[in-house]
Order: structure tokens, then sequence, then C-alpha cells
């Protein structure tokens, strides 16, 4: 299906990859290789593929480890009828994280969740990160599409400079800053009023969070680096100053 003026199944995903907070992860039993599905919570990586903070005690992170396939569905949390609201499948390998790159899971994730300060340092926790190998997308009567991982994962490629950054900058938007925060909620985005803080960035947008509520801002064109974001950032806030 190709996207439409209302329509863009990218967009939509990338959406519900950032916004997503809890999922429903299915992995293979471990010997019997029988179908396997538990709660979780995720965070996003830069590029928008999920985070997992788990327990090596649990069932799921034993089955992964012995299988890496996994599923996991993520939905929009529509009121009323589930079915109603979009929802998209990942299918993908988990890989438990190591180096630089647990680094950036980690802070990611607790940007995402900050009571997971209280267990992050267990030894039987561990990140994994899942890596796509395609999605599949429901939005609604008509509007079910199968994407490849480049269709809705964000290219960070050329953005080195942006996520060296990433965490200072966020630190000094919730810091100094909440003030825009609010506003590219309230104005940008029609959200309620709420203490509403940056959770992260990425050459797309920003993501927003207020207690369990989550948003999604993107930038009306790519940013790479961190003067590029900072210009950005305030015209947005502009914009939404403008909109009184």
């Amino acid at each position: 299906m190709q996207p439409t003026a209302d329509f863009d199944p990218g967009r939509l995903a990338r959406s519900l990859l950032r916004k997503s907070r809890q999922g429903a992860l299915a992995t293979l039993m471990a010997g019997s290789g029988d179908p396997y599905c538990s709660l979780v919570n995720v965070a996003s990586h830069p590029d928008g593929s999920p985070i997992l903070l788990i327990s090596r005690l649990a069932l799921h992170t034993k089955n992964l480890l012995a299988d890496p396939r996994v599923s996991l569905m993520l939905d929009e949390r529509a009121e009323g009828d589930p079915l109603e609201g979009s929802r998209i499948m990942l299918a993908g390998h988990a890989e438990e994280a190591s180096g630089d790159d647990a680094a950036i899971l980690r802070r990611r994730y607790l940007n995402a969740h900050p009571s997971a300060e209280a267990f992050v340092e267990f030894k039987d926790f561990a990140f994994f990160r899942i890596r796509p190998s395609g999605a599949h997308l429901v939005a609604g009567f008509g509007r079910i599409v199968d994407l490849k991982p480049e269709k809705f994962l964000t290219d960070i490629s050329d953005a080195g400079a942006l996520l060296e950054a990433e965490q200072g900058a966020v630190d000094h938007m919730n810091a100094d800053h909440r003030d825009a925060t609010n506003l590219y909620a309230t104005r940008l985005l029609g959200a309620d009023p709420g203490d509403w803080r940056c959770t992260g960035c990425d050459p797309d947008g920003i993501d927003l969070a207020a207690g369990s509520k989550t948003l999604r801002l993107d930038f009306p064109e790519r940013v790479t680096g961190p003067g590029a974001l900072r210009k950005m950032l305030i015209r947005l806030a502009d914009e939404a100053r403008a909109k009184e």
C-alpha cells in the first residue's frame, strides 16, 4: 500500500516505536519451541529499534538466550475498543548489549523509565536490543501493511555528533527549558497541560513524556548535529509561541 496524505505507514510505525513504553514480547520456549508471550517495558534506541531491560531469571530471557528470534507487539493504547487502535508487530532477533551500545541503551531506557534506577544495577538484569527484520502494521480497515526495517527505522549513520550530545541536550531542556517542552506538547501536539519533559532526541524528532503519557514531535527536516538541534528546538518553540 502506498502512503496517502492522511496515512503514512512508515511514519505511523516510527511513532508507535518511539511512544510505546510497554509491549507483548513473544519468544520460543527453550527445548520445546512452544510460543511464550509476556508483558515487558520498552524504550527505543536512537534508530527506533526496541530496548529491553530484563532479568536472566525471567523465562522470556532464558528463551531468547537459547533462540534470539522474537516478536514484539506495540499498540497505541487507544481508549474504547483496543482493536480500533493502531498496532505494530515486529519480528527480529534480540541481542544482549555490550560496550558503547550498552551505554546508549542504558541512558535511553532510564530516560524513558526513571523508576528502573532501583534495579538496573542488579547483576541478573541486562539490556537487550531487538534488531527488527520486518514489521506488520495494522492501522484500521484497509490499512494493513508489511514494512521492511528501512521504512520505519531512523538512519543514524550521519548523526554521531548528535548522539554524543543527546544526553546533554535532554538534561538541558529539562533543567532550563521546561516551558518550551510544555509548549511543544500543548500547542504543537495538542496535549493537555502537564509536567512534560524530554526523554530523547534523534535525527527525526524528540520524545516527550508526562507521567505515563508519551508524545512524539517530528522535526520538519532531519538534524544530525548539536548546532542544528539547538536551532530546530528554538524554531519549534517560536512556532509554538506564535500559536497563542
